[in-house]
């Protein structure tokens, strides 16, 4: 199979690692010669890391090098069979380029965005097949992370969906196929872990530390929201919540965290500023969290009622199955369970109790419990 990347940077460049170590012959593109070049020779460190771990032999690593070849010319995919975009998250520009990219592909070539929440209908609207386009999110980093959205829109062929799935499994990913809207699966549902817990520090409740080490401590997170926001980026991940909550006409379950807004805009990025949620410097002591078992199980609680009664909620409004759902969630973000099985072992009458709690505290939408766990508490359902 032939496969185009567009965009050379950090997902474009795992994206086509991907497809070559399948066997797949990967044409990577970007405009800037200098882009290309560092990810031939950032393709290369990695390879030769993984032999030196053993993952795979000196030979593997070969081929998957001369599986990808490098171009500057979009003209250059005339022969791909899928070709996946992976720029920057501005609809305007990705819309321009697999526009032109069209007038080059031939007729059969599926069009792809990597995009993590941008409408794949309007992406699908620039082109003049638009049942050709879908939306194929990886996640950073592609070749360690499992899951894959395939996000049909409501112009993609069926024949596309079916072979962008298979495509897909054939590359050792797992699949979650979700409805076009905004977030897909994993950013919408994941939106509580950040949301929530800023505002159980901005109530004053806990700092950034002890609502980190509740969340590790008794949910088994791998990291905690605000470790994780630095890990990704404060600009991103409030850039991503500000798309969210306008894509979903403002609604209050995702409203952003003036903290957030404030750190990203002091320019506390997180670990790639050195200052973020925490200090990164060599000198910098990580505080410490506050003891306080009634207090971690407070913060533990609201927190995971909030995903899994987001997780309910997607479910709900059909976005995907209950199965890739939770996939998505274990698979795509580490979480240690899925939040539906979750939902399950808590019980479904202590979600709805403890969403009823919130609301009865607040007063507001965003504490509204999803229909779909009302129903299930008085019909004495699970979800699996």
């Amino acid at each position: 199979m032939n496969v185009g990347i567009i965009g050379s940077g950090t997902m474009g460049s795992g994206i086509a690692q991907v497809a070559a170590s399948a066997g797949c012959t990967v044409k990577l593109y970007d405009t800037n010669q200098g882009a290309l070049f560092k990810a031939k020779a950032s393709l290369e460190k990695i390879l030769a890391r993984l032999v030196e771990k053993g993952r795979i032999d000196s030979e593997e690593a070969e081929r998957i090098q001369t599986n990808i070849s490098y171009s500057d010319r979009l003209r250059d995919f005339e022969e791909s069979d899928l070709v996946i975009e992976a720029i920057i998250e501005k609809l305007d520009v990705k819309k321009t380029v697999l526009s032109e990219l069209e007038s080059y592909v031939s007729e059969s070539c599926i069009i792809a965005s990597n995009t993590s929440s941008l409408s794949i209908a309007s992406i699908a609207a620039s082109l003049r097949k638009p049942e050709r386009c879908i939306g194929i999110h990886f996640f950073n980093p592609a070749p360690l992370m499992q899951l894959v959205e395939v996000i049909p829109a409501i112009q993609t062929s069926k024949s596309v969906l079916e072979k962008a799935v298979q495509t897909i499994t054939e590359w050792n990913k797992t699949v979650a196929i979700a409805k076009d809207t905004p977030g897909f699966i994993v950013n919408r549902v994941a939106r509580p872990f950040y949301g929530e817990s800023l505002r159980i520090y901005e109530e004053g409740i806990a700092d950034f530390a002890t609502i980190d080490h509740s969340l590790k401590t008794l949910g088994g997170f791998r990291m905690g929201p605000f470790e994780l926001m630095d890990f990704i980026g404060n600009d991103v991940n409030y850039t991503v919540t500000e798309t969210v909550f306008a894509a979903f006409y403002f609604d209050p379950r995702y409203k952003p965290a003036f903290t957030q807004k404030r750190f990203a805009e002091a320019g506390y990025l997180g670990r790639k500023s050195g200052k973020g949620y925490y200090d990164y410097s060599e000198e910098a002591v990580k505080p410490e969290p506050k003891e306080d078992a009634a207090l971690a199980k407070t913060i533990f609680d609201r927190v995971l009622v909030m995903l899994i009664n987001e997780a309910a909620d997607a479910l709900f409004l059909n976005i995907a199955s209950a199965e890739d759902i939770d996939n998505a969630m274990t698979k795509g973000v580490n979480y240690p369970k899925g939040l539906l099985a979750w939902a399950d072992e808590k019980g479904i009458n202590w979600c709805v109790s403890k969403m009823d709690e919130l609301y009865n505290e607040y007063h507001e939408d965003r504490y509204r419990c999803s229909p779909l766990l009302r129903k299930m508490n008085k019909e004495k359902k699970t979800f699996f």
